[in-house]
């Protein structure tokens, strides 16, 4: 596009933008580039020559103005677009509307919930910053049409996004292929015409405060009420979930957090974190110093908008993170021991990039298991589910309640089963040997390459392609199966799976949600003594070799 198409069209942008912010920012821009300036020119063919695509997440994108941004106008574009398609769907739609603390969560919100109104559509608006898992149960619990979260999760600071869900027969769930498709090209049709003129209404209802309690006493129902509540520590991670995750842990009878006080309040500068993402390094170093202080050897975290969970444990005076891996193979342990003996049918389900440690727990009590692409679109549509989770941090302990992960009900059942570990003089880091011993030892981890540009990944992921290695960890690399035509009963992904000699697999995908390429390694050890010892050589041998590989 030339320099004067970029430069028309974003002053067409400029004068439908109702934020003073984001239209400073491009008439600043504009300015240079009709001056000639290089820089400004290269800006405005990033912000201008692509826009942000409505997918099975929903949007996502860093703030800021034009469409390749997520900003006012592409939000409104959005909502009108989501709006049509629920019109075409039914007579009388309805939707519930939640928001995090990013920056501008809150008046994207208001946008949508006013565009929606405006369009004839019941719209219930949450009036503060509110859990994902609450507004997601919310659809449930109140038979809506569709729920919207604005929420970027666990992105960088200058992220937001804006995800939605649908009900009826989906349930509650986010959205799959092909309404994502549809969803688009109507957006499409409303970014042709100027959002200032759409319809807008504040006749909507604020979201009553029973749709909390109903969270928190159906989230507290999980708990096993341990006699002696183990002490720990929590991080909301400058995000939404302590108001609510404090209610629950009450109810529960899990006794009161000790907080990290800095990152206790909703804050969307996250001051203290670069990456507000449990996963990332340095991001628990403030629980870690808060434990140290009290005492304590157990941390839970949510992320931003406490959809999910890290879990963090002293073993031998040092801190270890446990993996999503561990923690979901734990939690599935106890939803399957939970179901035992009730002769109702049953499956656990995991993301195709999770251990198999959750299939192992299947077979032994003899429940259905599944694997799925990746995200809890899929994971909780597996009919007859009991548990289910991702290797992200994400678990699904209470399907009947809500149908996406649940960073607040799947730390109620991980502090229910710390407590019952501590009545029987047992750690965290024992019960996982216990889960060794009776299961086989699972290890996995994961190489994740961070770029600048989304574009580069698939010069990175062609090299397992198109010249895969043929020795890993001194093992032999079995086979390499490519997803993007659809594999093995699987839809059409970006996904290449290395199978191992000796039951090792490795799984290369880009991220979802960031620009990263990802490269999961998993490993097991079912036989023999010294399973968790051998298990983890086998997999730092096949990291070294993968890092080799791909540098």
């Amino acid at each position: 596009m030339s320099s004067s198409d970029l430069i028309a069209r974003a002053n067409a942008w400029l004068v439908q933008d109702p934020d003073p912010e984001t239209a400073a920012e491009l008439r600043l821009i504009i300015e240079r580039a009709d001056a000639g300036d290089e820089g400004a020119i290269a800006d405005l063919s990033n912000r201008f020559d692509t826009r942000l695509t409505f997918g099975t997440a929903g949007l996502r994108g860093e703030l800021g103005a034009g469409p390749n941004r997520m900003n006012r106008v592409l939000v409104s574009q959005a909502a009108h677009g989501f709006a049509q398609f629920l019109l075409e769907r039914e007579a009388q739609p309805s939707v519930v509307i939640g928001y995090d603390g990013r920056v501008n969560s809150n008046v994207f919100a208001r946008d949508s919930a006013e565009i929606f109104a405006g369009l004839g559509l019941r719209v219930i608006l949450f009036d503060r910053a509110t859990p994902t898992p609450v507004v997601a149960t919310a659809l449930r619990e109140l038979g809506l049409s569709a729920a919207v979260v604005v929420t970027a999760s666990h992105n960088p600071p200058r992220d937001n996004g804006y995800k939605v869900y649908l009900g009826g027969k989906d349930a509650g769930s986010q959205i799959v292929s092909p309404d994502d498709t549809a969803i688009e090209a109507l957006i499409l049709r409303a970014a042709n015409l100027n959002t200032a003129d759409f319809p807008r209404s504040t006749d909507y209802e604020t979201a009553p405060e029973s749709l909390i309690d109903t969270f928190v006493k159906k989230t507290a129902a999980i708990s096993t009420r341990p006699a002696t509540p183990v002490r720990f520590v929590y991080t909301a991670m400058h995000g939404v979930g302590w108001e609510v995750a404090n209610r629950c842990y009450l109810a529960a009878g899990l006794g009161e957090a000790i907080v990290v006080s800095e990152q206790i309040d909703p804050d969307g500068a996250f001051p203290t974190v670069a990456f507000p993402n449990p996963e990332e390094p340095g991001a628990l170093d403030l629980a870690y110093a808060t434990a140290d202080r009290a005492g304590v050897e157990l941390i839970i975290a949510n992320d931003p908008d406490a959809d999910r969970l890290a879990v963090a444990v002293r073993e031998n005076g040092v801190w270890r993170r446990l993996t999503g891996n561990e923690v979901g193979s734990l939690l599935g342990w106890r939803a399957a021991e939970r179901h035992k003996g009730t002769g109702a049918p049953a499956a656990l389900a995991a993301s195709i990039v999770s251990s198999p440690a959750l299939r192992a727990v299947a077979a032994d009590y003899g429940i259905e298991f599944s694997y799925t692409l990746t995200g809890f679109k899929f994971v909780n549509r597996v009919p007859n589910l009991i548990f289910g989770y991702e290797e992200a941090l994400g678990y699904l302990v209470d399907p009947d309640k809500v149908r996406d992960k649940d960073g607040i009900s799947a730390a109620v059942d991980f502090l229910s089963m710390a407590g019952e570990l501590q009545e029987r003089g047992l750690t965290v880091a024992d019960h996982l040997i216990e889960f060794a011993d009776r299961f086989g030892a699972f290890a996995s981890t994961q190489i994740s390459i961070r770029v600048a540009n989304p574009s580069d990944i698939p010069a990175i992921s062609s090299k397992f392609r198109e010249s895969p290695p043929v020795l890993l960890g001194g093992h032999s690399v079995t086979s390499v199966d490519d997803f993007t035509n659809g594999f093995d009963g699987f839809p059409p992904t970006d996904l290449i799976r290395l199978t191992v000699e000796g039951g090792s697999r490795v799984i290369v995908r880009p991220s979802g949600t960031e620009p990263k390429l990802k490269i999961y390694i998993d490993a097991a050890v079912t036989e023999g003594v010294n399973r968790t010892a051998r298990v983890a050589d086998v997999v730092a041998a096949l990291e070294s070799d993968l890092r080799r590989f791909i540098a």
